[in-house]
């Protein structure tokens, strides 16, 4: 009951799955290089990965194409392989341009393969309580774009929400029941006019996931973006292969104008629907959204980690790396990762922001990265620096590789805690045991890589004038960085 019910047997949905986020608005967890949709936010997995899920072969779709920021692009390769999704393509972003070029690109490059394509754009960082629920709107809305709609996906409203976009329901459609034509898309409304939308009955939210058939978005963009689509077009057609992805062209891509789909066609179109439905979505936008949509306890609290809570009411709190302890407080939200906490009013979650954005304008770098940041080889962890020196802890994975590189204006010496370390420095090729070292002069070309069966650890300390990640020259990388 919960596959999707075709009117072809040949006809079946594409999922297009948009991963391109900036990680800002759930600081200090998510960040610029480890956005939200790769987090682990309400359940073990992470919602990219629930995302896949919900529209995996085994619900009877195709499998996905994922568009996604080219930083991100091993995370994102990692988690979907380790949930045994493969994917049709993994196209890579040069640079943001918001969504509308990125279903451009996928409604392209889907073409090429089948020109009667059905296409379900569908964001990467969004939570769905019932996954059955979200089938069956889509399997409602599946005719509606046979008929040549862009059939958006409205949410039945729960309170007078202020964060949401809006959408006014038009007339039935008589080709497809259960989808409405849109009258109106409306804008995040002030509060007195989300209170009159919920009363009259007749609004949704506006859930940010389209059903179209991919000819029929392009024809759209031909009629609305012509130059948009061109440079989305020449982008794709000048695209590089780079191991199990598609890099599009960034000069090309650059051409495209910033735009959402909602502005660039959805709002313009005489071919806009709407399939009115409750799936317990939320698009997990704020640390106010992500109370809402988490277990909560006795009192009104959702826990995560180390926490301990006396006379706390209706909060988010979660410790990342040690004890959060909080007395006393209602309506709060306090976040602790290693190297930030966050404490604020729940209903000010909305302005998180601003706090990012003051910290970019101090050259501050805690809203970019975390202390630990993942590399297709492993991670790697800041454990201390001071002036003129840094340590870090290093995590290779069974048959991981670092460049073939070299520094500028550092060295660095090595030393193993467990596994085997094989090192090439300047030439020579050696192994490296626990307990044992090696030093890498300032200019050396050097590699580190892991034979063994086990996550190797080590620990590294790096000295110099300067210690940035800039600071690498790459000679060689089998991941096909530059």
């Amino acid at each position: 009951m919960n596959e999707l019910r075709y009117y072809s047997n040949t006809m079946q949905v594409r999922p297009v799955i948009l991963s391109g986020g900036a990680g800002t608005r759930l600081w200090p967890l998510s960040r610029a290089t480890y956005p939200k949709q790769l987090m682990p936010l309400l359940s073990e997995e992470s919602l990219l990965q629930a995302t896949a899920r919900r529209v995996a072969p085994a619900h009877g779709f195709l499998p996905p194409f994922v568009v996604c920021n080219g930083e991100h692009r091993f995370m994102v390769a990692e988690q979907l392989r380790s949930i045994e999704v493969t994917p049709e393509a993994i196209l890579l972003e040069p640079l943001a341009r918001n969504t509308a070029p990125a279903a451009a690109a996928a409604a392209l490059a889907a073409a090429a393969i089948d020109p009667e394509a059905v296409l379900l754009l569908l964001p990467s960082d969004h939570h769905v309580a019932d996954p059955a629920a979200f089938r069956d709107a889509v399997a409602m809305a599946l005719p509606a774009a046979l008929a040549s709609f862009l059939v958006t996906f409205g949410i039945t409203p729960s309170k007078p929400e202020t964060g949401y976009g809006y959408i006014r329901l038009g007339a039935e459609l008589p080709e497809a029941p259960g989808c409405r034509r849109v009258a109106k898309f409306v804008e995040k409304p002030d509060l007195p006019t989300a209170r009159a939308y919920l009363a009259a009955g007749d609004h949704v939210w506006n859930g940010g996931m389209v059903l179209f058939q991919a000819r029929q978005l392009l024809e759209e963009l031909e009629r609305f973006e012509p130059a948009m689509l061109a440079a989305v077009r020449a982008s794709l057609a000048a695209a590089e292969r780079d191991l199990d992805f598609t890099r599009l062209s960034e000069p090309e891509f650059a051409n495209a104008v910033s735009k959402s789909i909602d502005y660039a066609l959805l709002e313009r179109t005489d071919r806009a629907a709407v399939v009115p439905c409750d799936m317990g979505w939320s698009d997990v936008g704020s640390w106010d959204s992500l109370w809402e949509a988490a277990p909560k306890d006795a009192d009104g609290n959702a826990l995560v980690g180390d926490v301990v809570a006396v006379g706390v009411r209706d909060s988010y709190l979660r410790a990342e790396s040690r004890l959060l302890a909080v007395q006393g407080l209602t309506g709060v939200v306090a976040v602790e990762t290693p190297d930030a906490v966050l404490v604020l009013a729940r209903n000010k979650a909305q302005d998180l922001r601003s706090v990012v954005t003051a910290l970019d304008q101090k050259g501050r770098h805690e809203h970019l990265r975390h202390r630990k940041v993942f590399r297709p080889w492993g991670s790697y962890e800041q454990v201390d620096a001071g002036h003129r020196f840094q340590v870090k802890r290093l995590i290779v994975r069974p048959g991981g590789k670092l460049s073939l590189q070299r520094h500028a204006q550092r060295a660095e010496h090595w030393v193993v805690v467990s596994g085997i370390a094989r090192v090439t420095r300047d030439g020579q090729l050696f192994d490296l045991m626990a307990n044992q070292s090696a030093y890498i002069p300032l200019g050396a070309a050097h590699r580190l890589e892991n034979p063994g069966e086990e996550p190797l650890h080590i620990i590294e300390v790096q000295s110099g004038g300067y210690l940035g990640e800039d600071d690498i020259v790459r000679l060689e990388d089998v991941y096909g960085r530059r």
